[in-house]
């Protein structure tokens, strides 16, 4: 990249690895369950999250939209939390398409829901209420500094989904992240979820993408729903051939990101006028506030960044004075330091 952008993970550009099997990947009507190579990534992605089946959709937004429709009739309610990205970033689609009620819990600050709130959200049968049929995480929780939810917590959610006959889906964009975060495949944190979401094209690197994993039978409805919402498309297995280079070679270098997210917040703690705490930078984001009496406003700081050192930063949408940053594969350590310096230059 010829700038540094540390907007997010999204801004990652494909590997040459990936253009080259982009270009030459087999390709088939998806439609008709014909393209080998996105039946290759969606078998290849279920069987690394421990499921039996997966679907290849456009984006993270769609997978979990999809999740929500299959498991969800218009009228019916999902738990989900007051920061998840399915409440807060996807234009209330499960609302507005599906007629599906979110039935908001506060977040705690490890990015897991109170368990007994989860309990008091679940609806009685009762003719005035919504029939509570879903809850939804999110791993890793992105909106409050890509914490990783761990296997035990989501087991205990599962067994209460399963008490009460529920689903329970896992909006799992940055799952890879959380289990090399905490050292245990992937497979395990899903293993009680219903079906599980999980983006391609943020850390992995690919240019689009997201897989939706569940049962044989859930897949089966999904698909009709992804149809439904014009995600039925065609040839393809070029943009499914870059997925499945990303499984293969971009979940273990994860670690990297984490180690400069680290080296990053280690860096600022020791700048004037920031306010972070380097023990919440478990993944690859790192979440600082400006100081209300720094030399420079944020909007000022961003600006500057952008056009005097060529890189990417800005104060966190919906909040003033916080930011951002999250690393990725084009973000080496000279960029970490480049940027250390470059806040140093202008906060002193």
């Amino acid at each position: 990249m010829d700038v540094i952008d540390l907007r997010s993970d999204t801004v990652t550009w494909p590997t040459e690895a990936m253009r080259q099997a982009m270009a030459y990947a087999p390709v088939g009507d998806d439609v008709y369950g014909e393209d080998p190579t996105v039946n290759a990534l969606e078998a290849e992605a279920a069987a690394l999250l421990g499921k039996e089946a997966g679907l290849f959709v456009a984006s993270g937004t769609m997978g979990n939209l999809t999740a929500a429709l299959t498991h969800c009739g218009r009228g019916d309610e999902m738990i989900v939390g007051r920061e998840a990205h399915m409440f807060r970033y996807e234009a209330g689609g499960s609302a507005a398409l599906g007629g599906i009620h979110p039935h908001i819990l506060d977040v705690q600050p490890d990015g897991t829901l109170p368990l007994e709130a989860i309990r008091r959200a679940i609806r009685g049968d009762n003719d005035h209420f919504p029939r509570t049929r879903l809850i939804c995480l999110e791993n890793t929780q992105g909106t409050i500094g890509g914490i990783p939810i761990t296997a035990e917590y989501t087991a205990q959610v599962g067994a209460l989904a399963r008490e009460h006959g529920l689903k329970l889906h896992i909006d799992g964009a940055r799952i890879f992240n959380a289990a090399v975060a905490l050292g245990v495949p992937a497979s395990q944190l899903v293993a009680d979820a219903d079906s599980v979401s999980f983006c391609l094209s943020k850390g992995l690197c690919a240019p689009v993408g997201s897989v939706l994993v569940g049962s044989h039978a859930f897949i089966r409805r999904a698909r009709r729903v992804r149809k439904s919402l014009g995600g039925g498309m065609r040839q393809a297995g070029v943009l499914a051939a870059a997925g499945l280079v990303a499984l293969r070679t971009m979940i273990d270098r994860l670690v990297e990101d984490h180690a400069n997210a680290c080296a990053l917040a280690e860096g600022l703690a020791a700048l004037p006028y920031i306010e972070i705490d380097g023990s919440r930078v478990r993944t690859n984001m790192v979440f600082f506030d400006l100081a209300q009496d720094a030399p420079i406003a944020p909007a000022a700081l961003a600006d500057r960044l952008r056009h005097e050192y060529h890189i990417l930063l800005r104060p966190y949408p919906g909040y003033t004075h916080k930011f951002r940053a999250v690393t990725h594969y084009w973000v080496t350590r000279a960029h970490i330091e480049q940027t250390l310096e470059a806040m140093r230059a202008l906060l002193t």
